[in-house]
């Protein structure tokens, strides 16, 4: 049955017409009787209905279920894009579905329970196999393969239209259901009732609604997305492919959440069963890897420096004489200054230092080293066509990405034009491995900012065959490892890499995620709101170690930071994994940890505080290795059984024992905070109060609520 789209633009209206063209409505509540199935050796049960619904659970506890009477459907249409930014918008046309049908029949074949679906009146079939991981027993793998079978997706044209197919899975939401996660996330936790597309990109500056979206992006714009959910029921959801993700989750209806895999030929999810939301974060993080501990040292404050060998050694010095516990400086000005489009200061796109701007570096760096800091640097994925430190000879030896005439690709970038290493060869990645080895070895450089990895055009050809659809979304993972490889090689277990792009797998390779370039004030969209929903998304999905720059970065939509944001970032800062400033785009005018004396009194007590809750931090850190438990988590990863706890989307526990609650709003003195099941302490007074409900506490400039569960922190009151 094939069905002609009534609104080709209204890309999310699709499941409800075939919906209600089938008769069949939210029965989530009521579903038909089931019929065959079976158990599977993980304890799984496998039921599916007399329509053909497959339906998991454990224990009597429901897990992942398709909704009554709703068929995965399979869509066919022509697309085009547009995304000089990385911020990419698609419009779809002659778009049709096709509904795989109903149950035909199943069976058991040996671990697996096979479920036939198909109308009579189409010869489009599914064969849907349910089993237990190879990899990770206790998880359920599900496979949807289709008859005729879908065919590989082409490679996406850059100046035209490109007929793909696609299949879209549906899930039941029942009452109680949740979708957190969905990697790094700003405007909320719980995305029920959002659709919204996920592939890596820029975040987007300013995010407001109405804005430029090539330039804004909007709420779900990010750069490390990834096709999974947890629901806080105790299961997770992580959806198999490489590929762009799009998803309803109940916006178009309310009784089911929909998921297309663009372009992909057939469709692999597994299903982690908890029980507990935190053993749903330690399986996923069985299947994704855990990102590598950071070294002792990274738990101290890192001051960002910049301006050449002299004011970084002068900023260094005053770090030391106003007895600031800094441990590390990092420049990402190293390689060359550089100004952006909107004024504000970049940096030259290489992997080589600017002699002339920062003469003697491995001098300066021994002296730093003697001081007691570490050194971090910048460096990101652009091979600048401008410059002649990499692109001749990369250009030459055929390292970069092609266009479809085998053309290196040159395309837009923040510096104006750049390409990328085409990190499918051997011979591109060791040529970039051989650059980040002489940062160490010809400077003693202890780690970097490796930045980007978003910008990789859609239509790219990369020599192992693959095209910008498929690897755009890997390019991230691709990048990472470089560090990571020669992390391990020159620096194991003493150097930091801290990156903010991501996708599925990133985590095995990756160390430390920062939330980002936030706007550099308290905008809901884009500013310091956003980070705290980040950082627990993040959490969410495997990714424990994280951090955030004090104050912000882009100042592109809004003026420069001022005392206050400046202050309340601080704040989150000191109880945040890994406490790190930067100038931000327009350093020399945003308010700095210097900018007068009241500052410097407070950003150094809050570091302080952060180096006294250092072997904590260092304890959950190990911790997450282990188990890829966060260190900042979700209330819901700590009070599952509490329904309160679905629902927080700005606070967060450090650990299982101390819960923050920053303020986010200019000029607020007061917060209003949701305190836990629990007796807790106030950490600036010791007054104890009972948790379990709603509280509004006074929240002047200097004592953002935290709570310490079931004891006093008189050793944090006692800083100054």
């Amino acid at each position: 049955m094939t069905r002609r789209i009534p609104n080709p633009g209204a890309l999310f209206l699709l499941p409800l017409a075939l919906a209600v063209a089938s008769g069949c409505g939210n029965t989530a509540s009521s579903p038909a009787p089931a019929s065959r199935g079976g158990v599977l050796p993980n304890g799984v049960r496998v039921d599916v209905s007399t329509t053909g619904a497959v339906s998991l659970s454990i224990d009597g506890r429901p897990l992942l279920a398709m909704p009554e009477g709703i068929a995965p459907i399979v869509r066919s249409f022509e697309e085009s894009y547009q995304g000089a930014t990385a911020i990419w918008t698609f419009a779809r046309t002659g778009a049709t579905e096709e509904r795989v049908g109903g149950l035909r029949g199943t069976r058991r074949e040996g671990d697996a329970v096979v479920v036939e679906l198909g109308d009579p009146a189409s010869e489009l079939r599914a064969v849907l196999r349910v089993h237990p991981d190879a990899r990770q027993p206790e998880a359920t793998v599900i496979e949807m393969d289709l008859d005729p079978a879908l065919p590989s997706a082409p490679p996406l044209s850059g100046s035209g239209t490109t007929a793909l197919r696609s299949p879209v899975f549906p899930v039941r939401i029942d009452a109680d259901a949740t979708f957190m996660g969905f990697g790094e996330q700003y405007a909320a936790v719980d995305q029920r009732g959002e659709a919204f597309t996920l592939m890596v990109s820029e975040q987007g500056i300013g995010r407001k609604p109405g804005g430029n979206r090539a330039l804004s992006g909007d709420a779900h714009t990010t750069y490390f997305p990834m096709p999974w959910y947890l629901d806080a029921r105790g299961f997770g959801v992580l959806f198999r492919t490489p590929r762009r993700v799009d998803v309803d989750l109940g916006r178009t209806d309310p009784g089911t959440a929909w998921f297309e895999l663009v372009g992909e030929s057939r469709v692999e999810l597994v299903v982690f069963p908890g029980p507990r939301p935190l053993d749903v974060v330690r399986q996923l993080g069985g299947e994704v890897g855990r990102p590598t501990l950071p070294p002792d040292w990274a738990f101290d404050l890192w001051v960002s420096a910049q301006g050449g060998t002299e004011k970084v050694l002068a900023r260094a010095a005053k770090l030391r004489a106003n007895d600031v516990p800094a441990g590390a400086i990092w420049s990402q000005d190293w390689t060359g200054l550089r100004r952006n489009f909107d004024g504000g200061y970049g940096v030259q796109y290489r992997w080589q230092a600017d002699e002339t701007h920062y003469p003697g570096l491995a001098d300066m760096i021994r002296t730093l080293h003697a001081d007691g800091f570490r050194f971090l640097a910048y460096v990101n994925p652009f091979v600048d066509e401008k410059l002649p430190n990499h692109f001749p000879e990369m250009k030459d030896r055929g390292l970069l990405v092609t266009r479809e005439n085998g053309d290196a690709y040159v395309a837009f970038a923040p510096n104006g034009s750049s390409s990328h290493p085409d990190l499918t060869q051997p011979e591109a990645r060791e040529y970039v491995k051989s650059q980040l080895r002489a940062m160490i070895l010809d400077y003693g450089i202890d780690g970097w900012m490796a930045d980007f990895a978003e910008w990789v055009p859609l239509d790219a050809r990369f020599a192992d065959g693959t095209d910008g659809g498929t690897r755009h979304n890997l390019f991230p993972e691709a990048w990472q490892r470089l560090s990571r490889e020669v992390m391990d090689e020159l620096r194991p277990g003493d150097g930091a890499v801290f990156s903010r792009s991501g996708w599925t797998g990133v985590q095995a390779v990756s160390q430390i995620t920062w939330t980002g370039d936030q706007e550099t004030g308290f905008e809901a969209e884009d500013g310091l709101p956003t980070v705290v929903p980040a950082m627990l998304n993040l959490g969410l999905s495997g990714v424990p170690f994280v951090t955030h720059d004090i104050a912000g970065f882009s100042s592109s939509t809004v003026p420069p930071s001022t005392k206050e944001v400046f202050l309340r970032w601080t704040e989150l800062g000191a109880f945040t994994p890994i406490m790190r400033t930067h100038d931000g785009n327009k350093k020399l005018d945003n308010w700095a940890w210097d900018s007068d004396e009241e500052t410097i009194a407070h950003f150094r007590r809050f570091a302080r505080i952060h180096r006294a809750l250092g072997p904590e931090l260092r304890a959950l850190a190990a911790e997450a290795r282990e188990t890829s438990a966060p260190m900042v988590r979700h209330p819901v990863l700590v009070f599952p059984d509490v329904p309160e706890a679905r629902t927080v989307k700005d606070e967060f526990l450090l650990g299982d024992s101390l819960l923050v609650a920053p303020v986010v709003e200019a000029g607020a003195i007061t917060r209003d905070l949701w305190l836990p099941p629990g007796t807790w302490y106030d950490v600036w007074s010791g007054t104890a109060l009972d948790g379990g409900r709603r509280i509004v506490v006074d929240a002047p400039i200097g004592r953002p609520p935290v709570f310490s569960r079931d004891h006093d922190r008189p050793d944090l009151r006692a800083i100054r």
